[in-house]
């Protein structure tokens, strides 16, 4: 299994590019569900989930 780093793929930093390519799965998927999830729980968590991955995610 390959290691959990930020994708070359990004459209912002690459933290969904990154999970997608982690578990095999399409980006696009991905990142429709992580909006899906942030705007369902009041979209504040999943914005600083994201900054966090950002910054602790190691770059491809």
């Amino acid at each position: 299994m390959a290691h959990l780093r930020r994708s070359r793929d990004a459209i912002l930093a690459g933290v969904c590019g990154g999970i997608a390519e982690w578990l095999g799965w399409d980006a696009t998927l991905v990142r429709v569900l992580y909006v899906l999830v942030s705007i369902f729980s009041a979209a504040f968590p999943g914005i600083i989930v994201y900054v966090i991955l950002w910054i602790v995610m190691p770059k491809a």
